[in-house]
C-alpha cells in the first residue's frame, strides 16, 4: 500500500503548476450564497456521476479518466495498477445553457455521445439548479463470433437523468439524480432491459482549492447481479486543471457502465482507485 501512496503523491505533484484559476467563480466570497454565478460543484462530475455544472459558452474541455484495478488483489497486481480502464473525451459549451460531449472508453470499447442542458438556476426565487442529461452509448466490443445475428441497434444503450442540486453555503452542496437506462441488448438472468436509479451526491469544501465529494446510486432492478455504485473522491484545483482523485466499486468510466455494471464490494475491499483530469481551452 505504501507504493500506492507514493504513486499518488507523484501523480498529484505532476499537475500542481500555476495557470489561470478556473475555480475563482466558486471561491469568491459572496454576501449571498444563492448567487447564480457560483455553481454548486467545481467539476463537471461529482465523482463519476454528472454534476449540474456546465462549461461556459465556447469552452472546450479535454477529459482523461482512469480507473485502475481492484486494490484488494494486493501486490500481485501492484494494488490494481496493472489493470486499468481509460476514458478520453471532449466537451464543448455550445451555449451558456447547453453542452455536447463525446468519449471513448477502453472497457467494452464504448463510445458515448451526450447532451447536457440547464433548465433552471438556483436563485432567490428558485431553490435548486435543474439540469437535464441524455446519453447514447455504442458498445463496439460485441463481436459477431459471440453474437452471430447482432445488429447495430443491439449495441445501443440510452441514459436520461435529471440533475437537481442545491448550494447550501460556500462549503456544502447536495444533488439528487433520478435516472433511467434502457439497453437494447441485455442478459435477462442478471439485469433488466429498463433500469431506474436514484442517486445522491454531495461536496464539502475543506480549503480554497480542495473538497471532499461522495455519491451513491440505488438501482431498483430487483434481480441485478451488479452492485450499487458508491464512490468517494477529492477535487483539487491545480491552476488550469480540475483534478479528481477517487475510490469506487465500479471500474467502468462510461456513464451507463458506471451506473449498471459495478462489481466491487466495499466491505471486502474490492474497490478501484482512479482519477479524472480536466483541461479547459
Amino acid at each position: 500500500m505504501t507504493k500506492t501512496l507514493l504513486f499518488l503523491s507523484v501523480l498529484i505533484s505532476g499537475f500542481t503548476f500555476a495557470q489561470d484559476d478556473l475555480l475563482k467563480d466558486i471561491d469568491t466570497i459572496q454576501t449571498k450564497n444563492t448567487d447564480t454565478s457560483q455553481p454548486a460543484f467545481k467539476a463537471l462530475q461529482i465523482v463519476t456521476g454528472q454534476s449540474t455544472k456546465l462549461p461556459a459558452k465556447k469552452e472546450w474541455y479535454i477529459i482523461v479518466a482512469h480507473r485502475f484495478g481492484d486494490v484488494s488483489k494486493g501486490f500481485k497486481d501492484f494494488f490494481g495498477l496493472d489493470d486499468a480502464s481509460t476514458k478520453l473525451g471532449v466537451i464543448y459549451g455550445a451555449t451558456e445553457w447547453l453542452s455536447l460531449n463525446l468519449s471513448r472508453e477502453t472497457n467494452q470499447k464504448t463510445f458515448e455521445g451526450g447532451v447536457k442542458y440547464r433548465l433552471a438556476r438556483q436563485n432567490d426565487n428558485f431553490p435548486v439548479d435543474l439540469v437535464g442529461y441524455n446519453v447514447l452509448a455504442v458498445n463496439t466490443e460485441l463481436s459477431k463470433d459471440n453474437y452471430p445475428h447482432i445488429r447495430f441497434a443491439d449495441r445501443l444503450s440510452y441514459l436520461s437523468q435529471a440533475l437537481i442540486s442545491r448550494r447550501f453555503n460556500d462549503n456544502f452542496s447536495l444533488q439528487l439524480t433520478p435516472s433511467y437506462i434502457h439497453k437494447n441488448l441485455y442478459e435477462p438472468a442478471i439485469e433488466d432491459k429498463d433500469q431506474f436509479l436514484a442517486g445522491l451526491g454531495g461536496r464539502y469544501k475543506i480549503s480554497k482549492r480542495v473538497s471532499i465529494n461522495a455519491e451513491y446510486f440505488v438501482n431498483f432492478d430487483s434481480h441485478s447481479f451488479y452492485k450499487n455504485p458508491l464512490s468517494v473522491g477529492m477535487d483539487i484545483e491545480t491552476g488550469g486543471h480540475v483534478f479528481q482523485l477517487l475510490f469506487t466499486n465500479s471500474q467502468i468510466n462510461s456513464d451507463i457502465g458506471y451506473l449498471t455494471n459495478a462489481t466491487g464490494k466495499w466491505k471486502k475491499g474490492q474497490i478501484f482507485f482512479g482519477f479524472n483530469l480536466y483541461r479547459v481551452f
